[in-house]
């Protein structure tokens, strides 16, 4: 059961951000909060020490801290800066959290681009109207940087520690 919660929890919350985000230019606050609940249940039980328990804590915290200071000077949504944070709860104070947030950055600056590009080009006025592009179309809108975040968080997760100790486990 402790396996498959770690397997199956993360990456939902990941799609159904990237897809929110999408859709709606919004990241529910459920989502975050379904993946610090998560963690903080599960991550203990798998036998995580307190000290990295702490520092997995710490992680999004700080991330939180810094997100919250770009959301107040206009820089990020809102969703964006709660999903990173709890996110990086996720991958702890390591090497994971920087290749997360290395993946999430590039993957954010190939959709700001790719989207820019798109909404410059004539494609854009015929497809504006689709539920899945009109946000991109829309020049008035910002970016749903929430599908980088996804991505980045999905590309990342099988380094993450918790992913390692469930893989372990079923391979022994």
């Amino acid at each position: 059961m402790l396996v498959a919660l770690i397997f199956v929890v993360f990456p939902f919350c990941m799609l159904f951000a990237a897809i929110s985000d999408m859709l709606s230019m919004t990241i529910a606050n459920r989502v975050s909060l379904l993946l610090v609940g998560t963690f903080a249940v599960v991550a203990p039980l798998t036998g995580m020490d307190w000290a990295a328990f702490g520092l997995h804590l710490a992680a999004g915290l700080l991330v939180l801290t810094v997100t919250f200071g770009l959301f107040a000077m206009g820089g990020m949504g809102g969703g964006d800066a709660k999903l990173l944070a709890a996110t990086s709860v996720w991958m702890g104070f390591n090497m994971c959290l920087a290749q997360y947030l290395v993946a999430a950055t590039l993957l954010g600056g190939l959709l700001t681009v790719g989207v820019l590009i798109y909404r410059k080009s004539a494609i854009a006025a015929f497809t504006s109207h689709s539920v899945f592009l009109r946000h991109f179309a829309d020049e008035k809108t910002g970016i749903p940087y929430g599908i980088a975040l996804g991505l980045g968080g999905l590309v990342t997760y099988p380094d993450s520690p918790l992913m390692l100790w469930a893989l372990a486990r079923l391979a022994s």
